[in-house]
């Protein structure tokens, strides 16, 4: 006999899940069961919103949707700022939340409450399951919806009663084929004028974001650059997927080309606050928006072609349509600003005042990132710092909050990157303020032998908002954003794992070569000094 939780843990497996991630309670032990029976580990966390980071993350790194699972009530609230963020962020995962049983719906049992009118304005599908021999099919409706159109999260409660009550394997069905297998190919017609457009502009850009991970054909902009070259800025899950030594690769000079160019082609990115809305573009440029989501073409901005498709497929595309072309000297131009600004970033870089520059600390820890190395950003100034720093190369991943901008995430993604790649080096870069959030994740780390380096940018203060509220308020308005140079090497010693204080330079690249040779997963609490390369950024 099969009890439904064995029934969650088998259409997990025929999923390929092969971690769970979750902070234990009494709704959900059933599922624990059926997990050691289907091979499928169950890693524990000491927040649940840990356990859905982690499930976001694991789907970033993997490809494939994470899965959390919590227990009823605070368990289910305690995710929702994950499965928020991953909703913002267009990210697969599955989170399935206990309930009290059926029975006592709504008569007072323990953490008794309504999870899915919760869970369904920040998910992409919600569903309770009412019956044991329908478990399955609910699971395997849950991922066909997480990954079918736009990637998403999905929530599925599970009553305390369904997953106990016992039933045999042949009442229970698992179909192997029940979704979708190949997207949609993009519209001839739009690729053709993108094409022509492309052909005809002087100075045209392209911009390219997260849904080229989720894309059958990730290296088509690769591809694409080689054989027509045009300047290329990725952002969010697309990090890597143009090598940061090709000629078509620019980091610093977005804004500016932004304002330049006679044609944009926009891929998986909105108009949202990154793009000012629409305005950061000139207002003469033709522009070519490619989006999974039909609603998200020509919001905030009009558009010349505006097309519902993937991303690579798009790409492979235009490159399929376009001619040989040799560099031309609009790239030669953008080249040249880039070079300005990577000049006055390489003085900080290679500064040797104490206490460490926040970009020389970002330039130690690149000597550290490998092909195929996963860095994590968790925080607000100093990772910002970090993302125009450390080079982030396919099969590597770059993983931050996104656009939800969403704190506390990097313990979770680390855990699943880990996990996922245990040969691969998982780098934290933190903000001091962010690593408060979840610092005692190392706890859970360390007790089950899970390999993370973190290095905290410490300046004592949420420094991406004290310096809005200083130019905005003054100084002796300062209030709730300073904090101390505290010891968060010392939590992550108590924790099980080794920690290390950097005050100089000198100090620096011993105690980043001692934390990555250690077994032990480490933090490197670096007491930085002060930079203009953020100067003017306020975020709001």
């Amino acid at each position: 006999m099969h009890h439904g939780g064995r029934e969650v843990a088998r259409a997990l497996r025929a999923e390929g899940v092969e971690h769970a991630f979750t902070l234990c309670g009494g709704h959900i032990q059933n599922i624990y069961d059926g997990c050691l029976d289907e091979g499928i580990r169950v890693v524990d966390v000491r927040h649940e919103q840990t356990a859905g980071h982690a499930a976001d993350g694991y789907a970033r790194v993997t490809g494939r949707p994470g899965v959390a699972l919590v227990t009823a009530g605070p368990g289910v609230t305690d995710v929702v700022t994950a499965a928020a963020n991953a909703h913002r962020a267009g990210v697969p995962m599955l989170i399935i939340g206990g309930a009290g049983p059926t029975p006592n719906q709504h008569q007072g049992s323990l953490q008794d409450m309504d999870h899915v009118e919760l869970m369904r304005p920040i998910t992409k599908w919600a569903a309770r399951v009412g019956h044991r021999n329908r478990v399955g099919e609910y699971v395997r409706m849950a991922f066909r919806h997480a990954m079918t159109g736009v990637p998403g999260p999905v929530f599925l409660e599970l009553p305390l009663d369904v997953l106990m009550i016992g039933g045999k394997e042949k009442e229970a069905p698992a179909p192997e084929r029940y979704r979708a297998q190949h997207v949609a190919a993009p519209d001839p017609r739009a690729v053709e004028r993108a094409a022509a457009l492309l052909a005809e502009a002087e100075r045209p850009m392209l911009v390219v974001g997260s849904q080229l991970r989720w894309s059958p054909d990730r290296d088509a902009l690769a591809r694409l650059v080689e054989r027509f070259p045009v300047p290329t800025f990725v952002n969010g899950m697309a990090r890597g997927a143009l090598r940061p030594e090709d000629p078509c690769f620019f980091k610093r000079t977005r804004s500016w080309a932004l304002k330049k160019t006679d044609l944009l082609l926009l891929f998986g990115t909105p108009f949202d606050f990154r793009m000012k809305y629409g305005k950061a573009v000139h207002p003469e440029a033709k522009v070519v928006q490619v989006d999974l989501d039909g609603a998200v073409v020509a919001h905030n901005k009009e558009v010349d072609v505006g097309a519902v498709g993937d991303t690579g497929l798009f790409l492979a595309g235009l490159e399929a349509a376009l001619p040989e072309r040799a560099p031309t000297s609009w790239l030669t131009e953008v080249r040249a600003e880039e070079s300005v600004k990577l000049e006055a970033m390489a003085v900080e870089m290679a500064s040797d005042g104490d206490p460490p520059n926040p970009l020389r600390v970002c330039a130690e820890v690149a000597r550290f990132v490998e092909d195929d190395s996963v860095v994590v950003g968790d925080g607000g100034d100093f990772v910002a710092t970090a993302a125009y720093t450390l080079p982030v190369r396919w099969p590597g991943v770059w993983m931050d909050p996104g656009p939800l901008g969403t704190l506390g995430v990097g313990p979770g993604y680390a855990m699943a990157a880990a996990l996922a790649r245990p040969s691969a080096r998982t780098i934290i870069m933190y903000g001091d303020g962010s690593f408060g959030l979840h610092g005692l994740e190392f706890e859970a780390f360390a007790r089950q032998g899970i390999k993370v380096v973190g290095v905290v940018g410490n300046d004592a203060g949420w420094t991406q908002i004290l310096r809005g509220q200083r130019q905005i308020f003054g100084e002796d308005r300062v209030v709730a954003t300073k904090l101390a140079h505290t010891r968060y090497d010392r939590v992550v010693d108590a924790c099980g794992g080794r920690g290390f204080w950097v005050e100089r330079c000198e100090e620096l690249r011993p105690a980043l070569e001692e934390a990555f040779a250690c077994p032990e997963p480490a933090l490197v609490n670096v007491k930085i000094g002060a930079s203009d390369f953020r100067k003017g950024a306020i975020s709001v």
